[in-house]
């Protein structure tokens, strides 16, 4: 699962590099998330925290 979100984060850094200025800020946008996303799935993967919902 990592490796496709460590793709998925060196695919938007290189679209960032050779964006346009009305594409940049959606592309920083997704890269963003992308980054959160991989620091929850390191989360998870220590167990230091719980993926599921509290109910």
């Amino acid at each position: 699962m990592t490796t496709c979100i460590d793709e998925v984060i060196a695919l938007l850094q290189a679209e960032l590099r050779n964006a346009d200025p009305t594409e940049r800020r959606q592309i920083e946008n997704e890269l963003e998330l992308a980054l959160a996303e991989r620091e929850v799935i390191w989360a998870e993967q220590e167990g230091s925290i719980e993926a599921e919902p509290p109910f």
